[in-house]
């Protein structure tokens, strides 16, 4: 896709409402759409929204093994409330081994991340055209700075949430009487494996002390 197509196309999303922003991508992409989630604090936003567009929707989901048990237990109940058809992949078991035995999350938090969360995805990207996730803008400076619709090498991003406010989400969620995660009020503003995981705002609390604020499936 040339630039200046893909400029106009995020102008005219971003005048659209994420229903519409949704539902024109699924209708366009069809099965070549994959959806992901983490079932992290806002992850519910993404998920009512394609329960609305499209119910029977598959959306992936990694385990990577390391999860708080609060995470399998919010899964368990937004999979229920909305209908989700959730497909869950895990990374493969040598691989998962490896990053217990020698402590990966402390000595090579990126490595550990490649094996656990990457390698399960990348798995299934040559099967789709687009991928489209749940990321907000307002989270970190990385994030801030992408597009609607992003075009990275052969595979297109899709970020209908990205230029959500955080009163917009707050918002959403009192609105709908969707469910919290239930460490939010713990002080857990985002929430990844219990190993690299602390409390704080926004995603501060994501591998504290270190150079690293992604995991890498969206850099």
């Amino acid at each position: 896709m040339e630039a200046l197509t893909l400029d106009r196309l995020n102008q005219n999303l971003a005048s659209s409402l994420v229903d519409a922003r949704l539902a024109h991508v699924l209708n366009k992409y069809g099965d070549k759409a994959l959806v992901t989630t983490s079932f992290g604090t806002t992850s519910a936003l993404l998920l009512h929204i394609v329960a609305r567009v499209k119910p029977d929707l598959p959306v992936h989901f990694v385990d990577t093994g390391f999860l708080f048990p609060e995470t399998h237990a919010y899964k368990e109940e937004l999979t229920r409330i909305l209908g989700l058809n959730i497909i869950t992949h895990k990374a493969p078991y040598e691989l998962n081994q490896k990053s217990r035995q020698q402590m990966l999350w402390k000595v090579n938090p990126d490595l550990c991340c490649s094996y656990n969360k990457i390698t399960p995805i990348e798995s299934l990207l040559s099967n789709y055209d687009i991928w489209i996730s749940g990321l907000l803008g307002y989270q970190n400076s990385f994030r801030t700075g992408l597009n609607i619709l992003q075009q990275r090498k052969d595979l297109y991003r899709f970020y209908p949430l990205i230029d959500w406010t955080e009163k917009q989400v707050k918002d959403y969620y009192e609105y709908f009487g969707l469910p919290r995660h239930p460490l939010e009020a713990l002080g857990f503003s985002s929430l990844g494996c219990t190993h690299c995981t602390a409390q704080g705002k926004g995603r501060e609390g994501r591998w504290s002390g270190l150079d690293k604020t992604e995991c890498g499936l969206h850099t």
